[in-house]
C-alpha cells in the first residue's frame, strides 16, 4: 500500500509558503552567476590575448564540441519529437493541464503569439533569407545537389525548415509539457528540477542534485538568449549601416545592447499579462505586415506555388536529415547549421518551455502539444517561403544577394532583399525600418520572458518574485550578449555558436531523463484512468429476466444508486476524474446528478491488469501491492501551487 507523506515546505523547499515572501535559493543563484561571469571573463581573455586569431580559436572550440557531442544532440532532439507525438495521440492526451474544470486563460491567438515570439522569432528574421541562400550556394553534401543549381534551390527552404520546424518545437513541447503537467496536475513548483521527480524522488530533487539541475538550466538559458541578443544586434547594426545611417563599431554595439536591455527590463517589471502579451501581439502584427508586404510586392505567384511545394520538400527532409550527424562528410554543413540550431534550441528550452507552460494552464495535453508543434511550424513555413524563396528567386535571376566569393552575409541579406523588390528607395527604407523594429521587439519579448523564467528558477519555482531580481537577470543577459559580441570581434557569430553548443550539453542529459520520467508517470496515469459508462434501467423483454411476481431483478444502476445513497448518509465522497481517482462525481462539469434522468446513471470504471488480481474463495480481489505504484508517491506540499492543482483539489475532497 502507498503511504502519504505530508509536510510543510521549509525555507529551502522549492515551493513558496502562503505566509512567507519569496526567498532566493542561494545554492542555485550564486553558482549560476559565478559560472556565467567566469565564462564571460574567459571569452574576454581569449579575445584579448589572441587578438585576430581569436576567431579561429573560438571556431576550433566550436568544432570540437560539435564533433564530440553533436551526435548526442541530434539523438535527443529527434527523440523529443517522437515522444511529443506519442503523448499527443495516446490516452494521456486527454488529460487537462490543471483541474478538470479549468479552461485556458488566454485566447488561442494570444497564446500562439506569445509562444512564437518567445520561441524563435528573432532567429527566423535573422536567417529567413540567409539560410536558404546558403543552402543554395553551399548545399549539404548528404543531399548531393550541385551548388547554385535549380535542384539546390528547389530543396533549400525544405532544408531550412528542418531546422525551424517540428524538431525545434519538439524540444520546447517536452520541457513545457513536463513543467505544466508537474505543476498544474500535481502542484509541484514551476522548476526544471521537478521534471525528474518521478525518477529520483522528492528528497533527492530537493537536495544538491536539484540545485545543480536548476543551475544548469539558468546557465544554458542565459547563454541561449545572449546568442539571440547578439544575432539581433548584429543584424540591426548591419541594417542601419546598409541604409547608410551609421558606421559599424563596438561603441554602437554597446549602445544597442544597453538600449534594448533597458526596454526589455521595463517589460519585465510590468509582468506577463501586461508587458509580454502586448509586445508579443504587437510584434506578431508587425511581422505579419512585413511578410504580407513582401508577398504582395515580390513574385507572388512563384511564392504561392513554392509554399505548396515546400510542404512536400520539408516532409521529405524530416526522415532524410533526422539522424544525420555529419559523420564522414567534409563540408561542415551539419555542424554549422543543424548542430548549432539544435544546441541553441536546447539552451532556450528551459525558458521557452517554462514560459509556454505558464501561459498554457487549462489546455489538454493533446491541444498543448499539437498547438506548440504545428502552429509555429506552419508560420515558420510561411515565413521561410516568403523570405527564403524570394531571396532564391532574385539570386537565380540577378545574382546580387551573394558575394563574389560565394559567401552569404547573414547580417545584411534581409535588407539586400528589400532592395531587389520592384519598389522605390523610400519603400525600401520603410521596410528596413519595420524589419529593425521587429528584430528589436522579438529580442525584447525573448529577454523579458527569459528574465522572468530565470528568476523563477533562482527562487525555486516560485511564480511571484521580487522585481529587483528580475531586473538583475535582464541586465545580466544584456551584459552577456554584449561581452560575447565584443570578445568575438569579427568572429562574433562564432562566439555565440560556442556559447550555445556548450550550454546545451548538460541540458540535453536533463531532457533525456525528463522523457523517461514523464513516460513513467504517464504510464501510471493511463493505468488508473477511468472510463465512463451510462447505465439505464430501461429494459426489453428480450434481455430482462422477470420473476413470478413480475418484478425485475436488481440491476447495476439500482446498485449504484444504493451505494450513492449510502455514501450520502455516511458523508463519504466517491468518484473519479479524467486522470485522478478520488474526485467528487462530476468535478469540472457541474453536478452530474442534475444532468442525469431518473432512468440513467453514469459510472466510472477502471480497467485492471489481470496480473494484479487474486481470487479469494471465488471472489476476485485487487492485490494493491502488485498494482502499479504512483511514481510521485502521493506527496503533499504546503504551497499555493499544490492547493491550486488537480492533486490539491483531490486532497481537499478526501
Amino acid at each position: 500500500m502507498r503511504t502519504t507523506q505530508t509536510r510543510a515546505a521549509s525555507p529551502d523547499d522549492s515551493g513558496p509558503s502562503t505566509a512567507e515572501p519569496p526567498r532566493m535559493k542561494r545554492a542555485v543563484f550564486i553558482p549560476a552567476v559565478v559560472i556565467i561571469l567566469i565564462a564571460l571573463a574567459a571569452a574576454t581573455w581569449i579575445g584579448a590575448v589572441y587578438g585576430e586569431e581569436a576567431t579561429q580559436t573560438f571556431r576550433n572550440i566550436r568544432d570540437w564540441i560539435g564533433t564530440t557531442v553533436g551526435w548526442w544532440y541530434i539523438l535527443v532532439v529527434t527523440c523529443c519529437l517522437i515522444f511529443a507525438f506519442w503523448a499527443a495521440f495516446s490516452k494521456i492526451g486527454r488529460v487537462r493541464l490543471g483541474r478538470d474544470d479549468e479552461r485556458p486563460e488566454f485566447s488561442r491567438m494570444s497564446w500562439f503569439a506569445m509562444l512564437f515570439s518567445a520561441g524563435m522569432g528573432i532567429g527566423l528574421v535573422f536567417n529567413g533569407v540567409a539560410e536558404p541562400l546558403t543552402h543554395l550556394v553551399a548545399p549539404p553534401e548528404v543531399i548531393g545537389d550541385e551548388a547554385s543549381s535549380p535542384a539546390a534551390a528547389k530543396v533549400a527552404v525544405g532544408e531550412a525548415m528542418f531546422h525551424w520546424g517540428l524538431h525545434a518545437w519538439g524540444i520546447y513541447a517536452i520541457v513545457g509539457l513536463g513543467l505544466a503537467y508537474m505543476t498544474y496536475r500535481y502542484g509541484r513548483p514551476l522548476s526544471v528540477r521537478w521534471l525528474l521527480e518521478p525518477l529520483m524522488g522528492r528528497r533527492l530533487i530537493e537536495s544538491w542534485v536539484g540545485h545543480v539541475i536548476d543551475t544548469v538550466a539558468i546557465i544554458g538559458t542565459v547563454f541561449g538568449v545572449a546568442t539571440s541578443l547578439g544575432m539581433g544586434v548584429l543584424q540591426i547594426q548591419a541594417g542601419l549601416a546598409h541604409l547608410g545611417w551609421i558606421e559599424p563599431s563596438n561603441l554602437f554595439v554597446i549602445i544597442l545592447v544597453v538600449g534594448i536591455t533597458a526596454i526589455g527590463t521595463l517589460s519585465v517589471v510590468s509582468g506577463v499579462d501586461k508587458g509580454i502579451r502586448w509586445l508579443s501581439n504587437t510584434n506578431m502584427g508587425m511581422a505579419g505586415l512585413l511578410g504580407l508586404a513582401v508577398l504582395i510586392i515580390g513574385p507572388t505567384i512563384f511564392l504561392l506555388r513554392s509554399m505548396v511545394q515546400n510542404i512536400g520538400e520539408y516532409t521529405q527532409m524530416i526522415p532524410q536529415l533526422a539522424f544525420v550527424t555529419g559523420a564522414g562528410a567534409e563540408d561542415g554543413w551539419t555542424l554549422a547549421w543543424t548542430l548549432f540550431n539544435q544546441a541553441w534550441f536546447l539552451s532556450w528550452a528551459p525558458f521557452v518551455g517554462m514560459f509556454i507552460a505558464r501561459i498554457s494552464r487549462g489546455r489538454t495535453i493533446r491541444e498543448f502539444i499539437l498547438g506548440v508543434l504545428l502552429a509555429p511550424t506552419a508560420v515558420s513555413l510561411v515565413w521561410l517561403t516568403i523570405f527564403g524563396n524570394s531571396g532564391l528567386f532574385y539570386q537565380l535571376k540577378n545574382s546580387d544577394l551573394v558575394g563574389e566569393d560565394g559567401v552569404v552575409n547573414t547580417d545584411t541579406t534581409l535588407f539586400q532583399l528589400f532592395g531587389e523588390l520592384p519598389i522605390g528607395s523610400g519603400m525600401v527604407t520603410v521596410l528596413s525600418l519595420i524589419a529593425i523594429i521587429v528584430i528589436m521587439l522579438f529580442f525584447i519579448t525573448s529577454a523579458d520572458s527569459c528574465s522572468l523564467v530565470v528568476d523563477v528558477l533562482s527562487h525555486g519555482g516560485r511564480s511571484e518574485t521580487p522585481r529587483r531580481t528580475r531586473v538583475f537577470w535582464a541586465v545580466l543577459v544584456g551584459l552577456s550578449g554584449g561581452v560575447l559580441l565584443i570578445a568575438g570581434g569579427e568572429g562574433a557569430l562564432t562566439v555565440l555558436q560556442v556559447s550555445s553548443l556548450a550550454g546545451a550539453a548538460p541540458l540535453s542529459i536533463v531532457y533525456a531523463l525528463a522523457m523517461v520520467a514523464l513516460w513513467k508517470v504517464f504510464r501510471y496515469e493511463v493505468a488508473v484512468m477511468p472510463r465512463y459508462v451510462k447505465i439505464s434501467t430501461q429494459s426489453t423483454a428480450a434481455n430482462t429476466p422477470v420473476e413470478a411476481d413480475g418484478a425485475s431483478d436488481p440491476n447495476l444502476r439500482d446498485l449504484v444508486q444504493a451505494q450513492r445513497a449510502t455514501a450520502a448518509e455516511t458523508g463519504q465522497r466517491r468518484g473519479a476524474s479524467v486522470s485522478l481517482a478520488g474526485l467528487a462525481p462530476g468535478t469540472g462539469h457541474g453536478d452530474r446528478r442534475d444532468q442525469i434522468s431518473d432512468t440513467t446513471s453514469v459510472v466510472a470504471i477502471q480497467d485492471l491488469d489481470p496480473e494484479t488480481l487474486t481470487r479469494d474463495q471465488g471472489t476476485l480481489q485487487v492485490d494493491e501491492d502488485a498494482a502499479m505504484q504512483d511514481p510521485l508517491g502521493d506527496e503533499v506540499f504546503d504551497t499555493p501551487e499544490f492547493s491550486a492543482s488537480a492533486a490539491g483539489e483531490m486532497r481537499e475532497q478526501d
